[in-house]
């Protein structure tokens, strides 16, 4: 994990200058990864809030509105994920998304108190298969409306994004669908 470490201007960076989207900061909870072989970078991963309403996760939990508003905090979304260019290691982008299965619960709540029970992630089907999120066993849950977080005029200007999701414990559904506060 480099948020918060020198490093993470080295993923600021590489992201900038190689991934098709750029950087841009993630605003409020996030983690940011740079994976290395040695000295040096091999990808980055990164991770944010949740998007606030998607129709094909919802359906998946079985959120109500109140129960996705209270557990929301409990879903990481992956923002960003870059194999550098010059890298060519087969298999390489689902061993990763299994090694951050195995360490982003812990590392979200250490440095915001809480941890994400089932992460998320949307593939710009023009450009991607999702072919490492189904090799890392990710779901896909449906495909976006091409609306965008920004689109309140229903204008479907953005890419058609294909819904996958990654549940961290058995129990996710349980966690994410608990109404009262404890």
């Amino acid at each position: 994990m480099v948020r918060g470490t020198p490093q993470e201007r080295l993923y600021r960076q590489l992201v900038e200058e190689h991934h098709y989207l750029g950087y841009r900061q993630i605003v409020g909870e996030h983690l940011k990864y740079v994976a290395f072989s040695g000295k040096r970078p091999l990808a980055c991963i990164g991770w944010g809030a949740a998007a606030w309403k998607v129709a094909g996760r919802d359906e998946y939990i079985g959120w109500t509105a109140e129960a996705r508003k209270r557990n929301l905090s409990l879903v990481g979304n992956n923002t960003r994920f870059l194999i550098l260019p010059w890298v060519r290691v087969p298999h390489l982008a689902s061993y990763l998304l299994g090694q951050q299965a195995r360490v982003i619960a812990g590392d979200w709540e250490k440095v915001y108190g809480h941890p994400v029970v089932l992460l998320e992630t949307f593939v710009d089907k023009e450009r991607f298969k999702g072919t490492c999120y189904r090799a890392a066993n990710w779901v896909c849950v449906g495909e976006t409306k091409g609306r965008g977080k920004y689109d309140r005029q229903h204008d479907h200007t953005e890419p058609v994004k294909d819904m996958y999701v990654y549940p961290l414990r058995r129990d996710f559904r349980r966690l994410l669908t608990e109404q009262e506060e404890k």
